[in-house]
């Protein structure tokens, strides 16, 4: 019992991952997405993942076309308006109707917004490590670079979109689980990668000429 209180101690004093403060629940920004990816609502995210998946068996596994598939349910839906609406007078069942904003123009305009505000963040980071400022980051940003395209030539752009929304709706929850261990490795992880780069930037690095955009400013 003490060895355990004593490695969740040592665990608890691990740096948070990317150097957080806040919860996983407010970087993910505390609304309705972080409860759905953390799976706060059940439902929700059972539902997102269930139909992920049933997408991904369709149209990879299956190898359904996407019209195909759009017809049958515009058909499948159709019946059911059919029926449903001359059963109602028989049976005393309410008219179906259909919502005339399934999202609201508001929630349109947030997520546009959002996403925008995102690409230029993305667009201006890889402007600043494109300079030069900072060669281990260049480095690091080229060599994850490659190895998300040799990752994409693996698969087919559906079963890489499928792979991203499972990692999305799994990865993080796992994570809130299990965040102090994970912390606690990450943090040696990092202590060793920098262990090695200083000496890769003793020998190496400090000898290939800079750029101009590497100059400090006077």
């Amino acid at each position: 019992m003490a060895t355990a209180a004593a490695m969740n101690g040592h665990y608890s004093r691990a740096p948070k991952l990317f150097g957080r403060e806040r919860t996983l629940h407010a970087a993910l920004g505390g609304r309705r997405a972080a409860d759905i990816i953390l799976w706060r609502d059940r439902k929700a995210s059972a539902s997102i993942l269930a139909a992920a998946t049933a997408a991904w068996g369709l149209f990879e596994v299956a190898e359904y076309h996407f019209l195909t598939v759009v017809c049958y349910v515009a058909m499948i839906g159709m019946l059911v308006f059919f029926i449903w609406t001359n059963a109602s007078t028989l049976f005393n069942l309410p008219v179906p109707r259909i919502p005339d904003t399934l999202v609201s123009e508001r929630a349109s305009r947030h997520a546009v917004h959002d996403v925008h505000r995102r690409l230029t963040r993305l667009v201006e980071t890889l402007h600043d490590i494109a300079c030069g400022k900072d060669i281990k980051m260049f480095i690091l940003t080229v060599l994850s670079l490659y190895m998300a395209s040799v990752i994409a030539d693996c698969f087919s752009s559906l079963t890489l979109l499928y792979l991203v929304v499972l990692g999305t709706m799994t990865v993080p929850a796992l994570y809130e689980r299990y965040e102090s261990e994970v912390d606690h490795l990450v943090a040696r992880g990092v202590h060793d990668l920098r262990t090695h780069f200083a000496d890769m930037d003793s020998g190496v690095l400090r000898k290939i000429p800079r750029g101009t955009g590497a100059a400090a400013p006077k």
